[in-house]
Parts: structure tokens; C-alpha cells; sequence
């Protein structure tokens, strides 16, 4: 196996684990990639996920070009046959996912990390969409999600020219929300999940899909959407308990009810 799945305390851990090549995605660790989405996105026992790769030098740079089939599918068939080959399809946008870089974050490595909603780096890491350089464009949603993260004109600067960024630099344009050493970078990954994990899951779930959907949204529509919500989210049993433990000041057991 190329990609290992690990649950613990609603918190799944997904690490791709082809250190030799850099942690770059072959047809193998594609599939059982799509298949860690599916269970994280279906296991009603994960609250959170993190994606991380293995080894000190990277976590993910990409397709692995000297693997790449030399006939691809048809589009056609891929696209609306069901069949989709795309590097984030299934991936898990229902549940918070945090992505701990720990190194080389290029092609559609860096692609997976802009799905994610938080995203912490290494010192070491560094990051890139080098895709212009062979002649092509970063095909995983690449030209979609990094304006989105840091704004057009940053993701102009780095698509165009295909330049690698550090991890400082990462933080400054807002690529990243954290850097920290190698050394703590599964540790700050596991804090965050789990104090996530804690929270009311349909609240997170609620507020995760009104924040994506914001920068899309008429202020007005956005501002209805969050009152519709909270309507929702006033009469179930995770509210009451939550207002319940605070008044009894302990730790509450939220179920998802």
C-alpha cells in the first residue's frame, strides 16, 4: 500500500508513503487515495481529517511523470460516465481536512493542500505549480482553488512563472496558516484536529459550508443562508448539550444529533 489510513479519537490520518519518489501519486496511490476520501467522507466516527506525507523531504510533488499511462481514458467517458481520474475527485468536503506539509508541496501535491481547509508547513517545505515549465497547466484545480487561497495576483505570479515559494513566503501571501518546525509538525497537526474533533460536528459541518460558500454569495443571500442555518442548528441535541455543559461547566458529549 501506498497510502495508509489511521482513525483515532474522530480524527482520520491519511499519509501518502512513497518517500522515494518523493511522495508522488502513481495509478496505485491515486486509487487507494480516492478510496481514503470515501471512507473519510462516509465514516460518520471521523470528525476531522489530516493528510500528511511521509519521510523528512516531501510531502507530495505531484503525478509521477515516469508512471504516467502513455494513453489516457476518454475525457468523455471520465468526466460524465462516472469515471472520473481527477487527482481531488471524492475528495472529502463535508468534514474539515487539515493538511501538515512536511516538505516539496509541488504540481498536484500542492493541489490536495489548497482543498484542505487548513493548511500547516514545515520549515523545510516549499511550494509550486511548475506545470508551465514542461508545457502544460496544473490540471487539478489548480488555476481554480489558488486564487481563491491568495488572491489572483499572487497566483498569477506563481502560475505563470511556475517558481517554487518557501515556507515563510508561504505564510506571508497567506498560502499557508502556520509554519512550524519539522520536528512538532504532526504534533500542531493532531492539537488542531482534536480541538476540532471536540466541537459540535453538524455546527463545524455548518460553519465549514457557509464559509466556503461566502466570497460566492451575495452579502445579503450569505448573511440569509447563516440565519437559515442557525435555525437548523437551535433545536438539536448537540446545542442543548453544549449549553448544558457550559452551565455545568465540563466537556460535552456531542453526538451529532
Amino acid at each position: 500500500m501506498t497510502v495508509h489510513l489511521s482513525i483515532e479519537g474522530g480524527v482520520a490520518q491519511v499519509t501518502l508513503d512513497r518517500p522515494d519518489a518523493l511522495n508522488a501519486i502513481d495509478a496505485e496511490t491515486r486509487r487507494e487515495l480516492r478510496e481514503a476520501y470515501a471512507t473519510i467522507s462516509s465514516d460518520p466516527a471521523i470528525r476531522v481529517a489530516i493528510i500528511t506525507g511521509a519521510g523528512e523531504r516531501s510531502f507530495c510533488t505531484g503525478v509521477d511523470l515516469k508512471k504516467t499511462a502513455g494513453v489516457p481514458n476518454n475525457m468523455a467517458v471520465e468526466e460524465f460516465g462516472g469515471q472520473s481520474d481527477h487527482l481531488l475527485s471524492g475528495f472529502p468536503t463535508n468534514k474539515p481536512v487539515i493538511c501538515a506539509i512536511n516538505g516539496y508541496a509541488l504540481g498536484g501535491g500542492l493541489e490536495i493542500a489548497l482543498r484542505a481547509d487548513i493548511r500547516i508547513a514545515s520549515e523545510n517545505a516549499s511550494f509550486g505549480l511548475p506545470e508551465t515549465r514542461i508545457g502544460s497547466i496544473p490540471g487539478s484545480a489548480g488555476t481554480q482553488l489558488l486564487p481563491r487561497v491568495v488572491g489572483v495576483p499572487q497566483a498569477l505570479k506563481l502560475i505563470l512563472t511556475g517558481d517554487r515559494v518557501s515556507a515563510d513566503e508561504a505564510l506571508r501571501i497567506g498560502l499557508v496558516q502556520e509554519v512550524v518546525p519539522f520536528s512538532e509538525l504532526q504534533t500542531r497537526a493532531r492539537e488542531l484536529a482534536e480541538r476540532i474533533a471536540q466541537n459540535g460536528p453538524l455546527a463545524v459541518a455548518a460553519a465549514k459550508k457557509l464559509v466556503s460558500q461566502a466570497l460566492e454569495m451575495p452579502l445579503d443571500a450569505g448573511i440569509a443562508a447563516e440565519r437559515y442555518a442557525f435555525g437548523l442548528l437551535r433545536d438539536t441535541e448537540d446545542r442543548a448539550e453544549g449549553r448544558k455543559a457550559f452551565g455545568e461547566k465540563r466537556t460535552p458529549n456531542f453526538t451529532g444529533r
